[in-house]
């Protein structure tokens, strides 16, 4: 998150969960092999915190991502997601 979005966020949000760049291109595959969508790396992140084991240990139980954009050139998707 850009620092200068946090005081846009701070009143809407009570926690947060980090995922690595790793964790966010597992996600972009679960995301494509699942759901047909190829998703940017942006929006893996909300699929990769919603899978997160930090999440369940957190109590949650229902989870809504919004997976938006597809703003990614496909030989950088294959290539982050391991698709040959």
């Amino acid at each position: 998150m850009l620092p200068t979005m946090w005081p846009l966020l701070q009143t809407w949000v009570d926690e947060s969960i980090v995922v690595t760049l790793d964790d966010a291109a597992r996600a972009m595959r679960v995301v494509a092999d699942r759901v047909h969508v190829i998703a940017e790396g942006a929006a893996a992140c909300a699929v990769a915190g919603a899978v997160s084991p930090n999440l369940a240990a957190h109590g949650h139980k229902k989870v809504v991502a919004v997976v938006s954009g597809g703003n990614i050139d496909l030989a950088r998707f294959a290539a982050l997601t391991r698709i040959e």
